[in-house]
């Protein structure tokens, strides 16, 4: 496979995601949130300043008319950790989401990869004009498999580091923790599966024929 064909399809799959500013729209949000309640130490300010910024983010996205798919769905985020966080009375669980969705994703992706269908599989198939083809190309099959591998071990390593700090009550570590394996390592770890399937090259569909 060509550069230009590599370039093309990381293209597609980052815009799947929204692009850079759709990570900035689900992730900023929750940073100011563990600096505002650091200064501040009150729940509600924090809870309510990332809200704000959250909203902002999306109104933004409204007025430059770009997709409001990510953005909106960084507020529901966003909205579900404050509120579950002002329900205990407790700042460490406006994180306890993201551990849920850790233990989601990992628990995913491990039986996915065990039973022969890939979670990155299905999500990138179609992304990359594949649909389900590359499963009757062994190679290719293998390679989403052991890129999905790498993901596991994010999500995984997020619950042993983040888990603990949870338990402890000690809020200024996780948020920390959570800043350090969010966007550094979300990002070291986009880049290691795609380094494995680019690889191998894509399954198109005309090529079946």
């Amino acid at each position: 496979m060509s550069d230009q064909s590599h370039h093309e399809d990381r293209a597609k799959v980052l815009n799947a995601f929204g692009g850079t500013r759709g990570l900035i729209d689900s992730g900023v949000p929750s940073i100011l949130f563990l600096i505002a309640f650091n200064i501040s130490h009150n729940l509600n300010f924090a809870i309510l300043i990332s809200l704000a910024l959250s909203a902002v983010l999306t109104l933004v996205r409204l007025f430059t008319r770009d997709t409001l798919q990510h953005a909106i769905s960084g507020f529901i985020g966003i909205g579900i950790c404050a509120l579950l966080a002002r329900h205990t009375g407790k700042a460490q669980d406006f994180y306890l989401p993201g551990l849920w969705t850790n233990v989601g994703y990992a628990i995913a992706y491990t039986l996915g990869n065990i039973a022969g269908w890939p979670v990155l599989g299905l999500m990138l198939g179609p992304i990359l004009g594949e649909n389900l083809a590359w499963r009757k190309v062994e190679a290719r099959k293998r390679a989403y498999t052991q890129a999905g591998w790498i993901w596991v071990g994010l999500f995984t390593s997020r619950l042993l580091v983040q888990y603990p700090l949870y338990r402890a009550d000690n809020l200024t570590a996780l948020g920390t923790a959570r800043l350090i394996m969010g966007y550094p390592l979300f990002i070291l770890t986009g880049w290691l599966p795609w380094q494995v399937l680019k690889r191998v090259p894509s399954v198109k569909i005309e090529e079946e024929n």
